[in-house]
This record gives C-alpha cells, sequence and structure tokens, in this order.
C-alpha cells in the first residue's frame, strides 16, 4: 500500500513560523514509509474592494484524479481512498471504477459532496472519534 499527500507550501512572508512548522511536518512525511509527498502551489487572491488577500491551493485537483487514474490503468492498486468532499472527482472516480477499481470516499461532514457519494462503492464519514482511533 502507499499512501499518496497531496498539500501546497505556505507563504513564507506570510508566517515564518507557520511555513517552518508544515516544511518539518513535510520532512516526517517524505521519511516516512509508503508515503508520497505531492506539492502543489498556493495562489494569492484579492479579496473584492480591499487591499486584503487571501490564499487557494491549485493544482492538487488535477494531481489527484491523474494518478488515481494513472494508478488505475497500471494496475498499482485494487481500491483507491479518496479523502475529499469535492464533486469534481466523479469523472476521475468513473474511470477508475470502468478499469474493474473499487473508489471508497472518507469526507468530513462540512464537505460532504451527495454527488461524489454516490459515485464512490463505498463512503465513510471521518468524524473526531474515527479519527482519534487512527491515532492511538
Amino acid at each position: 500500500m502507499i499512501v499518496l499527500y497531496y498539500n501546497a507550501p505556505l507563504d513564507y512572508s506570510k508566517s515564518p513560523e507557520k511555513y517552518a512548522k508544515q516544511q518539518k511536518f513535510f520532512e516526517k512525511i517524505k521519511n516516512t514509509d509508503n508515503v508520497k509527498l505531492i506539492l502543489s502551489r498556493m495562489q494569492k487572491r484579492k479579496i473584492k474592494g480591499t487591499d486584503k488577500n487571501y490564499y487557494v491551493v491549485k493544482g492538487d485537483d488535477i494531481h489527484i484524479a491523474s494518478d488515481m487514474i494513472k494508478g488505475a490503468y497500471e494496475d498499482m492498486f485494487d481500491t483507491a481512498i479518496l479523502v475529499s468532499g469535492d464533486g469534481d472527482f466523479v469523472p476521475a472516480v468513473n474511470i477508475v471504477q470502468e478499469k474493474g477499481k473499487s473508489v471508497e470516499n472518507a469526507y468530513f461532514k462540512q464537505s460532504l459532496s451527495w454527488h461524489l457519494k454516490q459515485n464512490c462503492n463505498k463512503s465513510v464519514k471521518l468524524t473526531r472519534e474515527l479519527l482519534d482511533q487512527c491515532f492511538d
């Protein structure tokens, strides 16, 4: 089994302390057996009518979808576990299933996509209690 973890580095200039903590976390991920870190990018956007900015992660969805499809075609797994609540993944899920693979969806209550849940072979809501069991 391999776990693919997708994230994006924070902006150092915005918060050097948070950036350093994240980089330390990334190093732990890189040094964990069977876990691969895939980095996307943060894109700064302006809040209309203000001089304030916010950031959004860009490129992670296409990396995830591409890796799921590639993995299905290269017979790298029998079951993909997609931790997301984004309904945009449905086409990739369907392609993976057409290759005879199963796709299970893990999601948080606030990010549930009914459409994604309906298209996956199985769905699990991630709760604090469930996650605590994983890290005991």
